[in-house]
């Protein structure tokens, strides 16, 4: 320990340097220059190294920018086609529904020019004699199965006789249906008691009427004949009467 010391504070001690007393912001101030040199040059040499490899910043960021517009430009066109495919998909969507409209009338039209085909033929080819006996006569009376269970459709042409054509009738329709239903026998009339119903069966024409009308059965009930009574308005008894198998 003593020799220790003596090595410390003796001649052969070693030598102590005094210097002077540098504050932190002088020596931040002398090494920032240096440090934003050495940060321009690493920079520069990065950049210098990129340009060598064929890759320029400017040009680069002057692409980056055209793709941005390109790409905005692009949207705002995409969103202007959208637009129009939409206004196009509705026009087409009208056309269409008035396309189905214009063909749902021609077919109206052409099944109406039939009916009067088949009215004139059948006009034509009736005797000038026919129904001058009868104030009323049914003609080309059909009964068909209708598209749903218990549904049928009966289609008839009135026709005045020659004595009364020109002259109003007015009366009512009724169909009588005859039938069975679990082994018993079971009768039906139409129109029922409905007012409805009651409209719907009414007739009113000067020479002839096609007449077309709708019933439905219970599904169980199965139909043997059915009877067309044809009324005159007033009178109890019918006027006409014919009976039509199930065709």
């Amino acid at each position: 320990m003593i020799r220790g010391l003596k090595r410390r504070f003796s001649i052969s001690a070693p030598r102590l340097a005094v210097r002077p007393h540098v504050p932190w912001y002088v020596r931040w101030a002398i090494t920032l220059p240096f440090l934003l040199i050495s940060g321009f040059l690493i920079w520069w040499a990065y950049d210098a190294g990129m340009a060598l490899a064929g890759f320029h910043r400017g040009q680069a960021e002057q692409e980056i920018a055209e793709l941005r517009e390109r790409v905005a430009f692009l949207e705002a066109e995409n969103a202007k086609q959208t637009n129009q495919i939409a206004v196009s998909e509705r026009q087409a969507q009208m056309q269409q529904a008035a396309a189905d409209e214009v063909q749902v009338q021609v077919k109206a039209l052409h099944d109406e020019n039939m009916q009067l085909h088949e009215d004139l033929a059948f006009f034509q080819n009736l005797p000038l004699t026919s129904g001058r006996d009868a104030d009323l006569s049914i003609h080309s009376l059909k009964l068909e199965a209708g598209s749903l269970p218990g549904e049928y459709h009966c289609q008839m042409l009135l026709v005045q006789g020659v004595q009364r054509r020109g002259r109003e009738f007015e009366g009512d329709l009724q169909i009588v249906v005859s039938g069975a239903n679990g082994g018993q026998k079971v009768v039906l009339q139409f129109p029922q008691q409905n007012e409805t119903e009651v409209a719907q069966h009414r007739l009113n024409f000067k020479y002839y009427q096609r007449v077309d009308r709708v019933f439905r059965l219970p599904v169980d009930v199965h139909i043997d004949s059915v009877e067309i009574r044809v009324f005159e308005k007033g009178v109890q008894e019918p006027k006409v009467k014919q009976t039509v198998l199930l065709s």
